[in-house]
């Protein structure tokens, strides 16, 4: 097993103010049936609450603390704007206590990690985070750990923005993303060393189809260790699976894809 050395960390309690109970669910939806499997379990969190809009414009953010977010791979930032207010928002690498940061919509305002801007005030090649795909929606895309985004050029009133995917996707100029990659890069090379530790994560063990019998799953049964024997693997209820691409052909986003992140 291996684990982060939480080195950055400066503050181990958790701003109260920005805390709030997440209720487990168990993979069930409202009618207690389960729609997503091997849920279930985990260590007991709270929710802090991300400011993902960054939304007080022009005002100085001082960075108070670096602290560690049981519910995503990143670290965070504990920030204060001038009139005292709080928020918490994701770290990236190079943001220290006591840096100041700013979110704005106006031009001149420097090209530093942590820094707020539109797409059209962000030069093409910079990197980016935290990307809203709608204006004033907050940021959806590429927010966890050691990932990054990049601008590769303008056209019209679009970015073409490359995703840590490989995926190349028209972004509006209006949308706002943060700067620089995001923090904790050593999160991809952690191993959990054990079963326990899936567990804690809220995660229950998965099942392979060829392990189980006929009335479980369409892989199933056979004399002694058999391979799945379909060529088209399926899951327990017969639909495709294993590389079988479910987006939607109609759907309304695809005109916005310049490039697919698979060929």
């Amino acid at each position: 097993m291996s684990g982060p050395d939480f080195s950055e960390i400066t503050k181990h309690k958790p701003e109260r103010s920005l805390l709030k109970p997440i209720k487990k669910t168990g993979g069930r939806n409202s009618y207690g049936r389960i729609t997503t499997r091997h849920i279930g379990g985990g260590h007991k969190r709270m929710l802090r609450i991300i400011d993902f809009k960054r939304n007080i414009y022009d005002q100085p953010a001082k960075v108070l603390a670096i602290e560690y977010d049981p519910n995503r791979s990143s670290r965070i930032a504990l920030v204060e704007y001038p009139n005292k207010e709080k928020r918490y928002i994701i770290a990236p690498v190079g943001l220290n206590v006591d840096d100041i940061i700013v979110s704005s919509n106006q031009k001149d305002v420097d090209i530093k990690a942590g820094n707020c801007l539109l797409l059209r005030n962000i030069p093409s090649g910079t990197l980016i985070h935290n990307i809203e795909l709608f204006e004033a929606k907050g940021g959806q895309i590429v927010r966890g750990a050691g990932t990054s985004a990049q601008i590769m050029a303008k056209e019209s009133d679009f970015a073409h923005v490359r995703l840590p995917s490989g995926e190349v996707r028209l972004i509006s100029l209006d949308c706002h993303a943060t700067i620089g990659q995001i923090g904790n890069i050593e999160h991809e090379a952690l191993t959990l060393g054990k079963a326990g530790k899936k567990r804690w994560l809220g995660i229950k063990p998965s099942v392979r189809g060829v392990a189980m019998n006929p009335f479980d799953h369409p892989h199933g049964g056979g004399e002694g260790k058999s391979g799945q024997g379909n060529p088209h693997p399926v899951t327990p209820w017969g639909k495709p699976t294993k590389g079988y691409r479910t987006r939607n052909r109609k759907k309304y986003s695809n005109k916005f894809i310049i490039k697919r992140r698979k060929p």
